[in-house]
């Protein structure tokens, strides 16, 4: 007899390893290094009205790891900030969620941003990101860099940089971990 206990714990199938993570993570730093043209990078790196935001959670250390691709690539330091969208969820579960606090030290008018996120989905935390950056300015441009794209939209939202495309159902979700030792990917599917 399989006890409730049992039935609620998590099957976990490893994706990728360590180096497989590592090709992820360097990809997806490189396409987003890619985005100007040719002419605009010899002219300073075309990133010199960039700011890098990353949502909190996931979006945190891929946020800090595009600043340092382009500092050095380009020897351009880009102001990097942090947005936190609970307040503007549009779900049930958002207020039941802790708050944790949006950091953006810099004006963000006119300027041209990359918002970064670990996992992409129904489109519903981009979006709520947006909303929030709104209420600080408006910003020239906003381009969106995920890690992974599971799929499953509900709102049409495309990500311009994506490190990989996986594909799973709505009781799947993806974990990724690119801060420990041994990075990884996990598709989590629960029971």
């Amino acid at each position: 007899m399989v006890s409730s206990d049992d039935s609620k714990k998590l099957d976990k199938s490893l994706l990728f390893d360590d180096s497989a993570t590592n090709d992820i993570l360097n990809d997806f730093i490189d396409s987003v290094l890619k985005s100007t043209p040719p002419q605009t990078r010899a002219a300073a790196g075309g990133f010199n009205n960039t700011v890098i935001i990353g949502i909190k959670e996931g979006g945190v250390p891929l946020a800090d790891l595009i600043k340092k691709g382009i500092k050095n690539h380009f020897e351009i330091d880009c102001e990097l900030g942090y947005v936190d969208m609970t307040l503007y969820r549009d779900d049930p579960f958002a207020v039941k969620k802790p708050i944790k606090s949006t950091e953006l030290p810099f004006d963000i008018e006119n300027k041209d941003i990359i918002l970064v996120d670990d996992v992409i989905s129904s489109g519903r935390t981009v979006r709520a990101a947006i909303d929030e950056i709104f209420d600080f300015g408006r910003p020239k441009s906003i381009k969106l860099a995920v890690l992974i794209d599971k799929g499953g939209r509900e709102l049409p939202v495309c990500p311009d940089f994506v490190g990989k495309k996986i594909e799973s159902g709505k009781d799947e979700t993806i974990h990724v971990d690119i801060l420990s030792k041994e990075k990884h990917v996990d598709k989590i599917i629960k029971k």
